[in-house]
This record gives C-alpha cells, structure tokens and sequence, in this order.
C-alpha cells in the first residue's frame, strides 16, 4: 500500500493506493495520527485506489474519526469510496458516521 499526504490551508488530503489490511493499516495510521498531532482535524480520505480494505482498516477510519470529531474540531471525510468498500461500511453500519463524497474536489472544498 502506498500512502501520500498533501496539506492544504483548509486541512489535508490523504490518498490511498492497494490494500489496507492488518498489515498495511497501522501505516495509514501513522499517517493519520501524523495530522492529527499536528493539531489538523480536517482531512479528506482519497479512496480511489483502495482495492480493499479489512477491518483492520475500518478501525483506523473509526479512531481517526473520533480523534477529529472529538470538541468538534474537524472530521474524516470519504471521497471516491469503491462500491466494494462501501459495502462493507454499510455493513459494519459506518456508513452515517462519514461524510461520503463521489467527488474528490467537492470533498476538498468542504474541508
């Protein structure tokens, strides 16, 4: 799995490429708590290029969540979600806990 950050004035990008699973998923939180520490609670998540992701990565979507919601100081948002994945965020039921968005620069410009 490949993980890119890109940090806007607004709040951050972050994109994903391949499989997020047990072993590739405490990177994506690294990645995320890097943000995070830094005192940036607005992030996009690129989904596009996830091909999968296990529930070692939903549990990574869920703590970061948490972290930016907590005091109401930003939150995670979805863009370009694969059906796939979706459907595993609508089965875990996830899916009302983001905000979910088909458009990569509609999702930026609401950070």
């Amino acid at each position: 799995m490949e993980v890119t950050t890109t940090q806007y004035k607004n709040g951050d990008l972050i994109t994903a490429q391949g499989r997020i699973d047990s072993s590739t998923a405490p990177q994506l939180a690294e990645k995320m708590d890097s943000i995070t520490n830094e005192g940036r609670y607005k992030i996009v998540f690129d989904m596009t290029g996830v091909e999968y992701m296990s529930s070692a990565g939903l549990r990574v979507l869920i703590s970061t969540q948490k972290t930016c919601k907590r005091y109401n100081r930003g939150e995670l948002m979805l863009a370009c979600v694969p059906e796939r994945v979706f459907n595993a965020l609508d089965l875990a039921g996830f899916v009302q806990l983001f905000s979910i968005y088909d458009d990569l620069v509609e999702a930026v410009a609401n950070l």
